[in-house]
């Protein structure tokens, strides 16, 4: 395994350095100001569009999708050290570089297993960041950790689908840009197979009988950067036959394609997450003063930094192994190491932001330093795309295996 950048990545990550110093961090204060002054809170700030132009001017466009025809053409690994880049300002960055979730997914996806008619009408549009998507799978009356739980349905009837469910913390489907939900759901709820029960299909926001309520909120923020977390009611809400994607009963297979680059850039970001917060710590550290001298002398300190700074190093490493075989044997072949860095890394980097707002006082917890919104990213994260524990319960039957 040879981690180190070759020229290209090298080349990007110089760029978007320069970019995240000159447009990104300043438009930060600057997107809050202006979003206090829109119509609806959900409405996009001006500056996010100029930052998208700009970063389409200078190449820094789709970076997460290793096909050349549609994306950058990165390896996995190659796409690694700038997704970490893009977390540091995680609420900003992706979103100028069209890299946000669940955009990035719902483009896999329809690069994967769409149909031609699909990727011209939905695929296209969102690579050039034209509109946004949601992706509907969780749903607040059952545990949708485990996905056979599902009750929506999507019932055939003649050349239409009927969709009947309700879903929550759907994300970006507070954004008035999203037009397009991929919806998971049940096309043969009592199948002898439990994995090919579930089906995929696309509903355009504006169908009717699609209503979405309300947002979620996330530690009491109901994150307006990346377009809310809202809960959808689909009261037989009817699509053409055609928005099916691949075949029915392929929903589950579908979802474990979607999720593990899904999961792997949550990872990568995460690490920049953690980068900004350490940042953040040593200059508090050397700028305040208590009980007569600085925090950056004090002991307990040292040891925050310090371990801070050995579990970013750890996680890198994993990150960019799991990236290495996901491009050699495949997302398959990289199963328990994809499963290892979202059980490792969220709850990691969540321990890291704590110490960080810790060292931060009153101003940790307040809107005047990013931390706080930081942390109810990450620990969010321990329950986004599988919470910790199934993938823990799965990570460690494989190993057992080994002894059975």
């Amino acid at each position: 395994m040879d981690f180190a950048f070759d020229a290209h990545t090298e080349e990007l990550r110089a760029k978007l350095l320069a970019f995240m110093d000159e447009y990104v961090y300043p438009a930060e204060p600057v997107a809050e100001e202006q979003r206090a002054q829109l119509a609806s809170p959900w409405d996009t700030p001006a500056v996010v569009g100029e930052l998208k132009a700009e970063a389409r001017r200078q190449g820094l466009w789709n970076l997460f999708l290793p096909d050349s025809e549609y994306g950058a053409g990165l390896t996995n690994l190659q796409y690694a050290p700038l997704a970490e880049i893009t977390g540091r300002s995680p609420h900003l960055a992706p979103t100028a570089l069209n890299c946000a979730a669940p955009d990035t997914g719902n483009m896999e996806v329809l690069y994967q297993f769409g149909d031609e008619q699909q990727k011209k009408q939905w695929l296209e549009p969102l690579l050039a960041g034209e509109i946004r998507s949601a992706f509907a799978m969780t749903e607040p009356e059952v545990a949708s950790s485990d996905a056979t739980n599902i009750t929506t349905l999507i019932e055939r009837d003649g050349d239409d689908y009927v969709i009947t469910g309700r879903k929550w913390y759907i994300s970006g489907a507070m954004n008035p840009d999203c037009k397009i939900f991929i919806v998971m759901g049940k096309t043969d709820p009592d199948g002898a197979d439990i994995r090919c029960q579930q089906s995929m299909i696309l509903v355009p926001r504006d169908t009717p009988g699609v209503t979405v309520k309300r947002a979620m909120q996330v530690f009491g923020y109901e994150d307006h950067s990346h377009g809310g977390h809202a809960e959808v009611v689909f009261d037989h809400a009817r699509v053409p036959a055609t928005n099916l994607i691949g075949e029915e009963g392929g929903g589950f297979a579908i979802a474990q394609a979607r999720l593990g680059p899904g999961r792997i850039h949550h990872c990568m970001r995460l690490i920049g997450m953690a980068e900004r917060a350490i940042e953040l710590m040593c200059q508090r550290a050397v700028s305040r003063v208590a009980f007569g001298k600085a925090l950056a002398q004090q002991g307990v300190v040292h040891n925050w930094i310090a371990d801070a700074r050995v579990a970013v190093e750890q996680l890198r490493l994993l990150v960019l192994k799991t990236a290495w075989m996901m491009d050699t044997v495949g997302n398959k072949g990289a199963h328990a190491e994809i499963q290892a860095i979202k059980i490792a890394t969220p709850r990691t980097v969540v321990g890291i932001l704590d110490r960080a707002i810790q060292l931060h006082g009153a101003g940790g917890v307040s809107q005047d330093f990013p931390l706080a919104e930081l942390y109810a990213s990450a620990r969010t994260l321990m329950l986004a795309d599988g919470p910790d524990e199934v993938h823990q319960r799965s990570l460690a039957r494989r190993e057992l295996k080994k002894y059975l």
